[in-house]
């Protein structure tokens, strides 16, 4: 028992509470550096979830933009405007008989978002990810209709891993997907700028008609008026 309290002094009762405020103190310190280092470990995991939720969030919008439909024409067509108005053909169509003049805004902008699709996944991707979206970058560049469905494949069996779900059973024959389709918006905005303005000039008219109110009432009552500029 000495030898265990061989360093603590009970001679007084200013020698206990000496003794005690000491191992108050390193308590003290104790609990204050395992809240610091907890603290700084919650932090770091806050950040990496915020981070692994950020790429999920962007992969699935990839995923979305490269798989959203299972039915008509899967295929990303690379012609931009300049070729359509050229009447070029696309190299390698499955049907060459197509005249590039049938290519519509609507497939434009498939390949916009396409593109803008393959450049998030090059940026938060996996290996195979990007060796997949890099081999269809360069079959855009080079002018070649490019299928998506590999890649999409890839993206969606990453997904359900990262979000700890079960796996897509082997047997089940998933039809080939493709970029999806735009929806018309163009009639849409046309018709909520429409709108906007309507109320606009409806606003206008009754602004107008509260100013000409009000220049009546000045023009008959002197103190209406200078109560209106104040």
């Amino acid at each position: 028992m000495e030898r265990h309290l061989r360093g603590f002094d009970f001679s007084s009762w200013q020698s206990v509470l000496a003794t005690l405020a000491g191992l108050g103190l390193v308590t003290l310190i104790g609990v204050g550096v395992r809240l610091l280092m907890m603290a700084t470990i919650q932090q770091r995991r806050e950040r990496m979830n915020r981070q692994i939720n950020e790429r999920l969030r962007v992969l699935i919008a990839a995923y979305k933009a490269l798989g959203g439909s299972f039915t008509g024409d899967l295929v990303v067509d690379p012609r931009h405007l300049r070729d359509l108005k050229r009447g070029q053909p696309v190299a390698g169509a499955l049907d060459p008989t197509v005249e590039a003049g049938a290519a519509s805004d609507r497939t434009r902008r498939i390949r916009d978002i396409v593109e803008s699709a393959l450049s998030d996944i090059l940026l938060l991707g996996t290996e195979e990810h990007v060796r997949l979206a890099e081999h269809a970058v360069r079959e855009l560049v080079a002018g070649r209709p490019v299928h998506t469905h590999e890649l999409v494949v890839s993206l969606r069996d990453f997904i359900r891993e990262a979000l700890d779900l079960d796996p897509i059973p082997r047997h089940l024959a998933i039809p080939m997907q493709g970029p999806a389709r735009p929806s018309p918006t163009g009639g849409g905005g046309k018709s909520e700028r429409g709108k906007q303005q309507a109320k606009q000039g409806e606003a206008g008219d009754g602004g107008m008609g509260l100013g000409g109110g009000m220049g009546l009432g000045a023009s008959v009552d002197e103190p209406s008026s200078s109560g209106h500029h104040s």
